[in-house]
């Protein structure tokens, strides 16, 4: 006890340290974007960042502008919107600033970066709640205006978007998910090895990467997404093909070069990122009425704050250098207006842009992707086949003929695995491939959109077709049983309900169809994915399709997980004009609900490698009783194939296992679990002369093996209580020396031996071998 008193004494520092930690993060706010909001005439910028720590009451600026408009007196307006709340909003009196040193407006190129603390006259911490800091993807942005005083023209426009620093969109989300998904690849590969067509990982595999790309599909709809539920999304953006870049990767710049080249016009992506061109009414913006403030100067109200104690120090920054034509070119900084042909729509515009992709290089970038992918399933297989190619010629292979037995299989192995890469790539490719087609901007982006098209349902529809043949009801196909080439579509369902296959296929083309065509109908394609979610998992409850009823829940959950996800998402629609708040919330919420699904599957991994049935053994130390438990688990209905044929093989040692009581003159044999005989079965025997211990006379189907009798060197008295032994049905020694030759439909009743040991001559005969049955018996 005195070695753990010690070590609690060392943990109590760092238990303290713990509240530290939480809030090792300054509470800052600072500018994510800057944009024009109208063409400048009076003020050029090249940088703009801004930053303000609540802890000291500080702004940090690093600022790059010019001013070249001579003789101009304006007034300013500081404008912020905060989830379409207006906490600020007030007008400026620049004459009044620093003595009248900005009015007019002199001839300056302003660079410098600075840290000033703010004087307790200017009280920005009471305008903003505690939770600004630390709710992710906050949609707030600050918008100044620069407005002529004598004509009221608009000389500036600036807007800035604020962020905290939290976002749901992260990197370690992206690598926790593609961890999970390589984990379940490298399981499904060995349990489709071993455990052949059936094996449940492969089947899991593809639930897995669905439910990755219907989250991902779930932000590119043409909806007002709160700015939480889109940066959620993207976590998902690489099961659809979509990996963040920059505008500078060789790929994006190659395929800008060959849209241009074969008559593609689009904006490419920007270096900015989406944020600044998002379209001001939606998120992070919110500006319903995107209206220019006017007749400034005429409702002028100042702000009553003491600026002189560092007048001084701001107007040293300034540079009194003229104007050189040089500043002119604005830097980076856009000017995003209502007209602008550079603005970003909702959906598969912003979604791409905010990985640095453009909306015309999104199809070229699947395309490309898909063919990588395919180069290294190619790759992979082939490696797979060279292995034990290779072994077979070796002394090693000689020996393990299972080896040449993989050999002899793996054409379907090979095709199974090539269909389920096209499963996986099929969602991708028809939406992008599908709005690729409403651009109209590359004819060659289109001719590749149609011969990847083709090529995908090559792959997809015969082998669909050859799967759901046998369950269809048409005569001629009925007795027809697919291949295992075909197992993807085949193994997760009852062979009666294979057909169910053609509605989930029918669903994935609708949703991409939806999604690309109707991508300025926000309201008309979430109305359609919830009646398609309905209907499906209305289908679900009826067919039931799966194999086992574990698997219904599982698919039923992730179909109403879907379901209640598009639901919830009607209120994004831009028609009904929902305020940013409860659209947080509500994206919030299905975040929540889609990662909860996620962490599902997670669980569903570790009970499918093994992990829960080593739990339990942990736990129970490996006792009786927990060997006994989970033998009592295992004789439930298992939740998957493979549990399933684990479970029987134990069911089946067990009732083979019989115990045999020895004794002078009868055997008492004790079979766990065996049923009780017909009713219908006569309860005397056939020869009232002959008696038995076997109980009733049954049909010819309950056939019996007797165990072996001792030994003639054993004494019965002294032979021990119990013996083990495990009998099979089909066993050619067991037939031979324990069975009766059946002649009619019920089983000849057994003498009893005239004396207590069995026959010690070497004349004895054994008994005639058992003629094999063509009906199903148990054994003993």
């Amino acid at each position: 006890m005195f070695s753990v008193a010690r070590l609690r004494r060392a943990l109590a520092p760092l238990l303290l340290l713990a509240p530290a930690l939480v809030h090792a993060r300054d509470k800052v706010l600072f500018t994510s974007s800057v944009t024009y909001c109208e063409p400048p005439e009076s003020l050029l910028i090249e940088q703009f960042d801004i930053a303000y720590y609540d802890k000291n009451q500080s702004i940090v600026f690093n600022i790059s502008a010019a001013s070249v408009d001579p003789n101009t007196n304006v007034v300013a307006n500081l404008f912020l919107n905060v989830y379409g709340m207006n906490p600020v909003n007030v007008s400026l009196d620049i004459c009044s600033l620093f003595g009248g040193a900005l009015c007019p407006l002199p001839l300056y190129t302003f660079n410098g970066a600075d840290s000033i603390p703010l004087p307790p006259s200017v009280d920005i911490a009471s305008h903003l709640p505690g939770i600004a800091y630390t709710i992710p993807d906050i949609e707030a942005f600050a918008q100044l205006t620069l407005t002529d005083v004598k004509s009221g023209a608009v000389k500036a426009c600036v807007q800035t978007t604020l962020s905290n620093g939290w976002s749901t969109h992260q990197y370690g989300v992206e690598w926790a998910t593609a961890s999970i998904a390589l984990l379940y690849l490298a399981l499904a590969i060995w349990q489709s090895v071993l455990d052949g067509p059936l094996a449940l990982a492969p089947i899991r595999l593809i639930d897995l990467l669905s439910l990755y790309q219907s989250i991902a599909l779930s932000g590119l709809l043409g909806l007002n997404y709160p700015s939480i539920y889109r940066s959620f999304t993207l976590n998902f953006a690489w099961a659809f093909g979509l990996f963040p870049v920059t505008t500078t990767s060789p790929m994006q710049q190659s395929i800008n070069r060959m849209r241009h080249l074969t008559g593609g016009d689009m904006n490419n992506a920007s270096d900015s990122g989406a944020t600044s061109f998002v379209n001001r009414k939606l998120s992070p913006y919110n500006s319903v009425n995107y209206v220019l403030p006017e007749a400034l100067s005429t409702s002028l109200s100042s702000l009553h704050t003491d600026l002189a104690g560092f007048s001084e120090r701001f107007a040293s920054s300034f540079s009194s250098s003229a104007f050189s034509p040089q500043v002119l070119v604005g830097g980076d900084v856009a000017t995003v207006t209502d007209g602008s042909s550079n603005v970003l729509q909702a959906g598969i515009p912003i979604y791409t842009n905010s990985i640095g992709i453009a909306t015309a290089n999104a199809f070229m970038t699947i395309f490309l992707t898909a063919l990588i992918f395919a180069a290294i399933v190619l790759g992979a297989l082939g490696l797979a086949y060279a292995i034990p190619f290779a072994l077979s010629r070796t002394e090693f292979g000689r020996r393990h003929p299972a080896i040449a037995a993989f050999r002899a299989q793996y054409p379907s192995f090979a095709r199974a695995w090539g269909i389920r890469a096209a499963l996986v790539s099929a969602m991708p490719i028809l939406v992008f491939t599908f709005y690729q087609w409403t651009l109209n901007d590359s004819w060659l982006s289109i001719l590749l959109s149609v011969i990847i098209l083709v090529a995908l349902s090559t792959i997809l529809l015969p082998a669909a077709f050859f799967a759901v043949r046998s369950s269809l009801p048409v005569h001629k196909w009925s007795t027809v049983e697919p291949t295992s080439a075909v197992a993807p579509f085949t193994a997760p369902y009852r062979p009666n309900r294979v057909y169910y296959v053609i509605p989930l296929l029918l669903v994935m083309s609708i949703k991409a169809l939806v999604t690309a065509f109707g991508h300025a109908h926000g309201m008309v394609q979430v109305i359609i994915f919830v009646v398609l979610e309905f209907l499906l998992f209305l289908s679900l409850v009826i067919l039931k399709p799966h194999r086992t009823r574990g698997a219904d829940v599982l698919a039923g959950y992730l179909c109403l997980t879907r379901l209640v996800c598009s639901g919830l998402m009607i209120a994004f629609a831009e028609s009904l004009a929902v305020k940013p708040i409860p659209r947080v919330a509500i994206g919030a919420i299905c975040a929540v609900i889609s990662g909860a699904a996620v962490v599902v599957m997670f669980f569903n991994i570790l009970v499918n490698m093994g992990l829960w049935r080593l739990f339990v053994y942990a736990v129970t130390c490996g006792r009786r009783g927990g060997r006994r438990a989970h033998t009592a688990l295992s004789s439930q209905p298992p939740s998957d194939p493979s549990l399933g044929e684990k479970a029987g093989d134990l069911e089946k040692r067990d009732k083979d296992n019989a115990t045999v009581r020895t004794g002078p003159s009868q055997y008492f044999v004790s079979r766990p679990n065996n049923p009780s005989p017909p009713s219908t079965v006569p309860s005397t025997p056939l020869s009232s002369t002959s008696s038995t211990t076997l109980g009733e006379t049954l049909p010819r189907r309950w056939s019996f093996q007797h165990s072996r009798p001792p030994s003639v060197m054993t004494d019965a008295l002294h032979s021990p209580a119990y013996t083990h032994r495990t009998s099979t049905a089909s066993s050619p020694i067991s037939g031979q020396r324990h069975s009766r030759n059946i002649s009619s439909s019920l089983p000849t009743p057994l003498e009893e031996p005239s004396h207590p040991h069995p026959p010690t001559s070497p004349h004895a005969h054994p008994l005639p071998p058992l003629p094999p049955s063509p009906q199903p018996h148990r054994a003993v």
